[in-house]
């Protein structure tokens, strides 16, 4: 028995057109943000390695989203990694944080351009400073999505994310991506971690824009 009402067709009509006062705990992450200290553990054919890397991350508000009774406001993010002091792309990632008010939950999609998808969820209080998000391969809710060389090769098992917010205004990501490599007996960790700064703040969404004039 699910939690849903039966009517699955009737939008919520207490919505706010000002998304950035509905992002629940993603209000801190609104904005321009760029980090300098980034660390990589990936994997190699000798074992782990690390890299070093800096990122741009860019989360602006989009407008309020209904799934018909369901009420979501949310940021679009795009991330461009680099290796320091250099131009080429290391890692992009494109995608959206949601929150939605009713249950709690924060949802953080993310598209990479080596075909892999994922849908990561968690709960969390409105006001929290720090929240986890995980994802699992075979879930048709919480799940991972790769192209057939990378279910070959390095295949994705469980991803797992977490956020804290920090008093200064920066705030942090911590990422597990959990993989199970051909040839390879026990599971590897490909840890990511960065603190973020912002450089700029965030452009209000296109209705509570539209809202101002």
């Amino acid at each position: 028995m699910s939690n849903f009402p039966s009517d699955i067709y009737t939008e919520p009509k207490d919505q706010d057109v000002d998304t950035l006062k509905n992002l629940g705990p993603l209000a801190s992450m609104a904005g321009v943000w760029e980090g300098v200290r980034g660390l990589d553990v990936k994997p190699k054919v000798d074992g782990a390695r690390k890299q070093a890397y800096v990122e741009r991350m860019e989360l602006q508000p989009i407008d309020p989203v209904t799934n018909g009774p369901q009420l979501l406001y949310g940021l679009r993010y795009r991330t461009h990694v680099t290796k320091p002091e250099q131009v080429k792309t290391y890692h992009e990632q494109v995608g959206y944080w949601l929150w939605e008010p009713a249950t709690g939950t924060v949802v953080h999609t993310l598209t990479i351009p080596r075909g892999q998808a994922v849908v990561a969820t968690g709960k969390a209080a409105p006001d929290a400073k720090s929240f986890k998000l995980e994802a699992r391969r075979g879930s048709t809710e919480n799940g991972i999505s790769s192209l057939p060389f990378l279910e070959y090769a390095f295949k994705t098992v469980e991803f797992h994310i977490e956020v804290t917010i920090h008093d200064d205004g920066t705030w942090s990501y911590d990422e597990d991506t959990v993989l199970d490599i051909k040839g390879q007996t026990e599971l590897f960790h490909h840890r990511d971690g960065n603190t973020l700064t912002k450089v700029a703040e965030p452009t209000p969404n296109p209705l509570a824009l539209a809202k101002r004039v």
